[in-house]
């Protein structure tokens, strides 16, 4: 059977809207799939990292569930229909390294109807194109860590780990692009954790993680909260940008470390989801997606460009089971886990799911 055009013919989130649907309320159910969208062997672009199974992992329950919205179902991806969805436009994935897994994910549930040319790729592969040319699509990474402009402090050509921020000044990697771009997926988060100096212009206006006399000190969620607003302003105040743009954000992806850290023996070895109840919602985890989501609902308040919201933050504070752990197959980091980013496949590709309905809904193409 062929699968149906979401453009035409869109399947039902919800059948009423007294049923108050929200894709982002839900809880995961044990569902035993025949057969998977893809599978870490069947597409050929998963990078090792993410290759859990090939890394050793032994267990394949954590794909046996399925997240099921309240009140309403979530329709599986489809690539044919996602294809024509975004047919002539380009897309751009602006964050960090779990912004590439999120990209990662979609070129692998893309792959079964189009494989795409690898167009380009920088000396450190952070940034990326790809071109799908049966559909004159482009798909792209653009590499930030903090989203507004950051360097490093350097002692005698050493990196200190300590960050300047200039709070009134989005990174130039990605807001170059932006005026080709048709649909922006910005993300950001795991680099804050760590010391910041804050600047606002020439002057010195805080610092994270600091001791510094005659310095006003400021927790993380006030650096993240600054540096989404200058994004979101400047998608605002883009002359250049299309005026179909649209920007998303996807709201902070959790880590699951337990009885540590990264660097401290910290492990994420579960095999199943926590219930709801049992995640709970984490009070930082939960205060960066609000964040995320207060900035860009307030973005949206001034009408000038499209933004949406992929709110990923409660389905994945319910898998810690979707980790790489120990299987990530880095030889020079042996003996540490990593519990940020995601097997593949696994319940990231979720996140594509939510990313058509997102689309969807701020396009006008259907709810």
């Amino acid at each position: 059977m062929q699968s149906q055009s979401l453009i035409t013919t869109p399947p039902p989130l919800c059948q009423t809207l007294k049923m108050k649907c929200d894709l982002f309320r839900g809880h995961w159910v044990e569902e035993v799939r025949g057969t998977l969208l893809y599978t870490n062997s069947s597409c050929s672009t998963i990078p090792d990292s993410k290759n859990c199974f090939k890394n050793g992992r032994t267990d394949k329950d954590f794909l046996n569930w399925r997240w099921k919205p309240n009140n309403c179902e979530l329709p599986r991806f489809d690539a044919k229909a996602f294809l024509e969805m975004v047919r002539g436009k380009k897309m751009g994935f602006i964050g960090d390294s779990v912004a590439r897994n999120h990209v990662e994910s979609l070129l692998c549930l893309l792959s079964p109807e189009e494989t795409p040319m690898d167009i380009y790729k920088d000396s450190e592969d952070r940034f990326r194109r790809w071109y799908f040319p049966r559909h004159n699509f482009t798909l792209m990474i653009l590499w930030t860590k903090f989203l507004v402009d950051g360097n490093e402090r350097m002692i005698n050509g050493t990196g200190t780990s300590a960050f300047d921020l200039h709070l009134d000044k989005v990174d130039n990697a990605w807001s170059d692009f932006l005026p080709e771009i048709d649909y922006a997926i910005i993300s950001a988060g795991h680099w804050f954790f760590r010391v910041m100096y804050l600047h606002e212009g020439d002057n010195l206006t805080g610092c994270v993680y600091c001791n510094e006399p005659n310095v006003t000190k400021h927790d993380i969620s006030f650096a993240v909260r600054m540096a989404f607003r200058a994004a979101f302003n400047h998608v605002n105040s883009c002359k250049k940008c299309s005026p179909g743009l649209v920007t998303m954000v996807r709201t902070f992806a959790p880590a699951h470390f337990e009885n540590g850290a990264w660097n401290t023996g910290g492990y994420c070895n579960r095999t199943s989801p926590l219930n709801d109840a049992k995640a709970g919602l984490r009070s930082f985890d939960w205060e960066m997606r609000n964040i995320q989501v207060q900035e860009i609902r307030t973005a949206k308040k001034k009408k000038k460009q499209k933004f949406g919201v992929i709110d990923i933050t409660r389905a994945m504070l319910m898998r810690p089971d979707a980790h790489p752990g120990a299987n990530w197959g880095n030889k020079w980091m042996k003996g540490f886990n990593d519990c940020v980013h995601w097997c593949m496949p696994g319940p990231i590709d979720y996140w594509n799911d939510f990313l058509t309905a997102v689309i969807r809904k701020e396009s006008g193409l259907g709810s």
